[in-house]
């Protein structure tokens, strides 16, 4: 891996550039929780279905030129191979719907009082997820980070 592939994925995960035509997963590849998820949801991806781009990667601008930064920091998104787009909540369902091993849990998220709660409960978690994220956090390094300019 070069250094430029290993700064774009820091994480190992399947790169877009290297398997086109699949469902990109665009997460916050800053925060722990976010990280840990994906790497977690590529062991689970049996079939080779996703790729991954941290929102910092400069190639998601290409991809999403109008999603600005603080929209991407809100919540990850799932562009897939047809041009759809999944936002936040929406994309966890897609994805689960998708990849066998989650059939069970998409089933589960779209049931009316769960789908509810999610998309009440997912904005939450991800405004507070580099709290989550640390185990210790000196004062206001627990905020989710801003751009200053786009």
């Amino acid at each position: 891996m070069t250094i430029r592939e290993e700064t774009m994925n820091p994480i190992g995960l399947p790169d877009p550039d290297r398997s086109p035509g699949k469902t990109v997963v665009i997460y916050d590849g800053q925060c722990r929780i976010c990280a840990g998820q994906m790497r977690t949801l590529a062991r689970l991806d049996l079939t080779g279905r996703l790729t991954y781009l941290s929102l910092h990667d400069p190639r998601v601008r290409d991809r999403c030129p109008d999603l600005s930064f603080d929209q991407l920091m809100a919540r990850m998104y799932a562009l897939a191979p047809d041009g759809a787009r999944h936002a936040g909540p929406n994309a966890v369902r897609w994805i689960c719907a998708r990849l066998p091993v989650l059939w069970p849990l998409a089933a589960l998220l779209a049931l009316p009082g769960i789908r509810t709660l999610w998309d009440r409960t997912y904005p939450w978690i991800a405004e507070q997820r580099y709290r989550f994220g640390r185990t210790q956090c000196a004062e206001g390094t627990c905020a989710l980070p801003r751009r200053q300019s786009d």
